[in-house]
């Protein structure tokens, strides 16, 4: 049976970590051994969630810039009922960006196993 409910819960998580910089929200859906994956001038770039997770610590969140929480869900994909693809667009501060997230729902529920990004547009 899928579990849309806990999924979603999931994703709300992503989001209100990403825009309050909230890495102790980011821990509960990353799971500690996932990796981050952008494309950018034929370049690829890994950067493993501790090292993301970083750099989110350290710079201002978009909830302490004023900005309105900006995203939405774009695509669930289930591969099966503990296994999907979502597909989002957010924006953090001054950029939209949209994010492919392959979840797995494990011992420690629906977390984050691979990250693809995409920077879609500065404001």
């Amino acid at each position: 049976m899928r579990r849309t409910e806990e999924l979603n819960h999931a994703v709300d998580t992503y989001f209100r970590g990403v825009y309050n910089c909230d890495v102790t929200l980011l821990d509960e859906v990353f799971h500690p051994a996932s990796s981050l994956f952008d494309v950018d001038e034929g370049v690829v770039t890994v950067d493993p969630y501790p090292v993301w997770r970083e750099v989110v610590a350290n710079r201002p969140s978009p909830a302490s810039a004023g900005h309105e929480r900006t995203e939405e869900v774009l695509v669930v994909d289930w591969l099966s009922d503990a296994a999907a693809i979502v597909r989002l667009r957010l924006r953090a501060i001054d950029s939209i960006f949209v994010d492919q997230l392959s979840f797995v729902d494990g011992p420690d529920g629906w977390q984050i196993v691979a990250k693809v990004w995409h920077l879609e547009s500065t404001l």
